[in-house]
């Protein structure tokens, strides 16, 4: 006979997560890189001043010159006058001088250099302008739909922002399509000059996980930070903005990135263009398509949970064909304790042309029984 005490042991454990850590910042983000899920915020689609947090934005469109053939790592740049004189952090490159565009990089990634950025937006436009135009275009590209740049270092004007989601946006994007370069905002020093800089990502002494990113500081922004970290397969992203301190920043980070990895974890259910189902199309040149997802699935859940997640797909009741691929023809839900964790269209895998004329006559008369007599036909 079962007792009360058997029954509780038996039930299900629910999955009770904590709330998020207070963060000492005007805004953050927590999310897991793969699903994209939200694991903590405040005001993160908030307008905010990114100061060098603007860099990452300048790095992503050097790369894209650099992948696009429009330059080399080995080509020399002339420094202006304009980038020798930048004021804020400086790699010290000299005006008239010839710096290799490796070094212009490193100078900006790795010691936040101002005058760096400049002499690599001048290379590449013209002008400190025209390259702020190309930063906007590869932002609008990406989705960032409230930021706007006036200048390729994040020194503060009325018209230079971004919010947390949009770097958070940024940074995926970042590290997605460009693994190898963003192996660049991991290394902790770099020498130019005869003058040894330190990264001031210091996270990247205290937690080997971490793997990047980013800094940012002006009087009006606070101490910003950027950083994404890969424990075992889960890696996530942290954009903590507008701190009292360059040690508050790394605190607070800290313990964002803590709290996802201690609470939650993520999981890669399907591959894109995985056949999940085949089904019925009627008409067509084929008896059964086949469905998918267009990209990869991950989910993340709390921990311990994973047995608990349920998994329903939901099709059309009446297919027809022609279908093409990519076609959406029902969805497939995820749910954990009745709540859902992700909803994504089951689309065609192939394309099914329509049938012969006698073909789609008998499916029309199949379907017509059908219709009158059920599942019996």
């Amino acid at each position: 006979m079962a007792t009360p005490v058997a029954d509780a042991l038996a039930a299900p454990v629910p999955h009770v997560v904590p709330s998020p850590p207070e963060i000492a910042g005007n805004a953050y983000l927590l999310i897991d890189f793969n699903s994209g899920r939200v694991l903590a915020e405040k005001k993160s689609n908030d307008r905010v001043e990114p100061a060098s947090l603007t860099k990452i934005m300048t790095g992503y469109v050097v790369i894209n010159e650099l992948r696009n053939g429009n330059m080399k790592m080995d080509d020399m740049v002339t420094i202006s006058k304009k980038a020798w004189k930048m004021p804020g952090s400086k790699m010290f490159i000299e005006v008239g001088k010839q710096v290799s565009v490796r070094d212009l990089i490193k100078g900006m990634v790795i010691q936040s250099g101002n005058d760096a950025s400049v002499a690599l937006a001048e290379h590449i436009a013209g002008s400190e302008e025209v390259f702020a135009q190309l930063m906007n275009k590869y932002a609008k590209s990406l989705g960032m739909t409230n930021t706007h740049y006036v200048n390729a270092t994040g020194l503060p004007h009325p018209e230079h922002y971004t919010t947390a989601h949009d770097l958070a946006i940024l940074t995926k994007a970042l590290i997605q399509n460009f693994p190898d370069e963003y192996k660049w905002y991991s290394e902790k020093k770099f020498t130019f000059n005869g003058i040894t800089q330190y990264n001031r990502n210091k996270l990247l002494w205290q937690d080997e996980t971490v793997d990047g990113l980013k800094t940012g500081h002006t009087e009006s922004a606070g101490f910003c930070l950027v950083s994404s970290a890969k424990r075992d397969e889960m890696r996530l992203v942290s954009v903590v903005l507008g701190t009292s301190s360059a040690n508050t920043r790394i605190q607070e980070t800290q313990k964002l990135l803590n709290y996802g990895f201690r609470f939650f974890e993520t999981h890669k259910l399907y591959n894109a263009f995985q056949r999940l189902k085949d089904v019925t199309i009627w008409e067509g040149n084929r008896d059964l398509v086949g469905l998918g997802l267009s990209n990869d699935l991950y989910v993340t859940i709390p921990r311990g949970q994973y047995k608990n997640i349920k998994i329903d797909t939901l099709v059309e009741p009446t297919i027809k064909a022609p279908a093409s691929q990519g076609d959406e023809l029902g969805s497939l839900q995820i749910t954990l304790g009745g709540e859902e964790v992700a909803n994504r269209p089951l689309v065609a895998l192939d394309t099914v042309e329509e049938g012969s004329f006698f073909k789609k006559l008998i499916d029309q008369l199949k379907l017509t029984f059908k219709s009158l007599f059920g599942n019996e036909a």
